[in-house]
């Protein structure tokens, strides 16, 4: 997943007596590090309020020099300007929000929500500042004399659409509404998130029966009695809801009561009617999102998203879901009942649950190609697949990732590297934080510290939650890890190779169903036989993953993908359906949740991918957006026909689509950039012979 930190801003004159002198913090001017990376070691939570403070100070100070400039409005003097109007706010929003994700305290969390409505409001005073709108909207109307290059007229349209969006051209009153309608959109997403944290921290199922282990392999009884040691429960075992705890137990235990209860207690978070309950809030935020659309003159909160991607409107992706719809359902229901023969067949009389679902397919994985996770791990040493990612990149791209020490970091499990251009030019920084901890949001993104504009290179981070090393053992992750790890380089490659002039359109600053193509498509890579001989070595002998187990890779690829698409699309169906609504008077979430799932006959087998109740997707930037992985995914089975069609590692079409994608960033319509890359746009085919729908 791509996180974008987006800080709102605010006047803010202000209410706060800095206890920290600005000479001491270290956000207030360039980080004096190599390479300007940030100084952890120096950063400390009283920091982040002054900054925030000094920050929008600053930012107001150059907005009052581009309005009161007297001379006649450009695109340096206005647009540029106000591009570059916040640099003590870049730094330490980056920052600030990265941590609240990666490592958050409850002093960051205590933070976040008091600063929250400061900087809604700060974006605001910007979004609505009418004398502002003047100077754009006078360059804006001069577009066609100016003689701008292609990406300058891009800035200047995005500027323009922005402030139009932000609700510049609203009467007072409406704009005083909207003004409230986003300040408190800002503290209730905060909250939401918060407590989905809560509730994934709050479970912990302990085992201290070893027949309650059934099934269970050794690496991951070693992974949960560490576990319960560091929680103080030694000679017990702990398990959890994230993913590298939750999804092995619901793969290998024998304990189907035991699996129901981890089951029911992760689809359940925010909804237990406890201080972590979801329910209002999120009702809260479909219906100021609706009311916040209708205001700028849309019919839905959808329609007001799409406005400003690819697939431009609601109907067409409602459109292109249900079609999806009609080939992942029927897979998914021939899957479940070839699920249900094997329970049939141990003859305990029992019906398939959502519970069973990962432990039956480990069951069918194995009866139909022989194969079982735990054969194919001890080849996937965590270091050995990031090697693998990296050498993938230097055969596309010609770059190189070197491990640097010394840089500051936030904590222990962090690494950094430099990237360096075939010719050995530098071309940013890029760091790592691969295992689950307490304060760390569950999932994989990548983000920027730092975002490219000219000669600037960007700062990247790439922050999952992969299964831990376990005594001597390193980490040896899954093949969905393996693919999340490709996944979110691919992120990082897009923010690491740009090629802008200007920080607002670099890197993945693109439309949100554009952002997943070069994620998506670097997954491809990660099961390439040629590839795997690259880096799947065994982590104890050092052999080569043989043919034998690759051909098993390769012939279960679309295996279980009826569950995996349909379990996608239903929350993807679900995030539409919430925000295609143009009432919400006496909405129940959970009420309306169940209706849009059973008018698609969604089996009782599969729950979507996210309930409305911890839908985080929906809070960070997804929200009429989640259709974006499978849009995109349709882009990057489509890009890869041109690898495959040339060879995995062709140059010519490697350059094509580091010039036209990676390097682009939003200087030029998506679909534009995509078509100078292949040279037509993109054909569904590709991606439904990849997911075995065809």
């Amino acid at each position: 997943m791509f996180k974008k930190c987006i800080f709102i801003l605010a006047t803010s004159c202000m209410m706060y007596s800095c206890t920290t002198q600005t000479e001491t913090n270290p956000f207030v001017s360039e980080f004096q590090t190599e390479h300007g990376v940030p100084p952890f070691d120096k950063i400390k939570l009283e920091h982040y309020e002054p900054a925030f403070l000094k920050g929008i100070e600053e930012q107001n100070a150059n907005i009052d020099a581009i309005v009161n400039n007297s001379e006649a409005p450009t695109f340096e003097n206005v647009i540029v300007a106000l591009d570059n109007s916040a640099p003590i706010l870049d730094r330490v929003s980056a920052i600030f929000y990265n941590m609240t994700d990666a490592e958050k305290t409850p002093g960051l969390n205590e933070l976040s929500i008091k600063i929250a409505p400061t900087l809604s409001e700060h974006s605001d005073n910007i979004s609505l500042n009418q004398e502002l709108f003047k100077k754009v909207n006078a360059v804006y109307q001069q577009k066609e004399s100016l003689k701008l290059t292609t990406e300058q007229e891009r800035l200047l349209e995005e500027t323009y659409k922005d402030f139009v969006r932000s609700g510049a051209n609203l009467s007072p009153e409406k704009q005083a509404r909207l003004r409230e309608i986003n300040k408190q959109l800002s503290t209730l997403g905060l909250t939401f998130s918060d407590n989905i944290l809560n509730e994934n921290n709050a479970f912990k199922l302990y085992i201290d029966k070893e027949e309650d282990l059934a099934g269970l392999p050794e690496w991951f009884r070693q992974s949960a009695a560490e576990e319960a040691k560091a929680d103080g429960q030694e000679g017990k075992w702990l398990f959890t809801l994230g993913n590298a705890s939750r999804l092995p137990f619901l793969q290998y235990s024998e304990n189907r009561p035991l699996r129901e209860q981890i089951y029911k207690a992760y689809i359940n978070r925010g909804n237990n009617n406890d201080k972590n309950d979801n329910k209002k809030i999120i009702t809260d935020i479909v219906s100021l999102r609706l009311e916040k659309a209708q205001l700028l003159g849309f019919d839905c909160y959808s329609n007001f998203v799409l406005d400003n991607t690819m697939a431009k409107n609601s109907a067409t992706v409602m459109d292109f879901l249900n079609n999806l719809w009609s080939y992942s359902l029927p897979k998914a229901k021939a899957e479940a009942a070839d699920l249900q023969k094997i329970m049939d067949k141990e003859g305990k009389g029992e019906k398939l649950e959502a519970w069973d679902w990962w432990y039956y397919t480990e069951k069918l994985r194995k009866e139909k190609y022989n194969l079982e996770e735990d054969e194919i791990k001890p080849y996937f040493k965590l270091e050995n697949v990031r090697e693998g990612a990296f050498a993938v990149a230097n055969k596309l791209y010609g770059i190189t990732l070197t491990k640097l020490d010394g840089i500051p970091v936030y904590h222990p499990d962090v690494e950094v590297f430099e990237v360096k251009d075939a010719d050995g030019s530098h071309m940013g920084i890029f760091y790592v934080d691969y295992f689950p901890r307490p304060g760390k949001s569950g999932g994989a993104w990548m983000s920027n510290y730092r975002e490219q504009k000219g000669d600037i290179r960007p700062l990247v981070c790439n922050v999952c939650s992969f299964t831990k090393p376990v005594g001597d053992t390193p980490s040896l992750l899954t093949i969905d890890e393996v693919e999340t790890l490709f996944h979110e380089f691919g992120h990082a490659l897009h923010g690491l190779l740009t090629k802008c002039n200007y920080k607002g359109i670099s890197g993945t600053n693109v439309v949100r169903d554009f952002v997943e193509l070069p994620s998506q498509i670097n997954e491809h890579w990660a099961t390439e036989p040629e590839v795997l001989k690259m880096y799947a070595k065994h982590y104890q002998t050092g052999e080569t993953i043989p043919d034998r187990l690759i051909e098993k890779i390769l012939n279960q690829k679309t295996f279980n993908q009826g569950f995996m698409t349909t379990e996608l699309l239903a929350a993807a169906i679900l995030d539409m359906n919430l925000h295609n609504l143009t009432d919400t008077k006496n909405l129940d979430v959970l009420a309306y949740e169940k209706e849009v799932m059973d008018q698609l006959n969604l089996i009782p087998e599969i729950a979507p991918r996210y309930r409305t109740t911890y839908f985080n997707h929906i809070i960070g930037g997804y929200a009429a957006g989640y259709y974006s992985y499978l849009w995109a995914n349709v882009l990057d089975n489509d890009a890869f026909e041109a690898f495959k069609e040339h060879g995995i590692f062709d140059k010519k079409t490697a350059d094509l689509f580091r010039y036209n994608v990676l390097e682009k960033g939003n200087s030029e319509d998506p679909m534009t950039l995509y078509k100078n890359f292949r040279g037509t746009e993109p054909q569904l085919e590709p991606m439904l012979k990849n997911r075995g729908m065809k």
